[in-house]
């Protein structure tokens, strides 16, 4: 059984009309997650390490529980269609995309412990 409908706070679980599975195993899951101009992904959580590939690119504003701002990417030099990142686990937020295009990244999201570089 995928381990996201074990958490109801799962990216894949709490929003799924954002998030698409392309690809799950004991090791990876790789989502497509797509976000249209002001729309808003609801309250949801990615609990793994993560490679991010963007696709497209839009401003948007990532928020905690509670409504604060933590990421607001206006202002930061965007990223082109592409660009591959590295991301944390993230804790629950909610994600608005405040620009003009749609924002698209498709995530490897690396299920098993890092290994410690010796």
């Amino acid at each position: 059984m995928p381990q996201h409908q074990a958490d109801p706070l799962d990216a894949v679980s709490a929003a799924p009309q954002f998030h698409r599975v392309l690809l799950e195993n004991d090791t990876v899951r790789v989502l497509d997650t797509v976000v249209q101009p002001r729309e808003t992904v609801p309250l949801h959580t990615h609990r793994w390490h993560s490679l991010l590939y963007v696709v497209s690119w839009s401003d948007f504003v990532r928020r905690d529980p509670n409504g604060k701002i933590t990421v607001d990417s206006r202002g930061s030099t965007p990223r082109a269609p592409g660009t591959a990142l590295w991301s944390g686990p993230l804790p629950l937020h909610t994600l608005e995309n405040v620009g003009d295009a749609e924002l698209r990244v498709i995530a490897v999201e690396l299920k098993q412990a890092l290994a410690t570089p010796r």
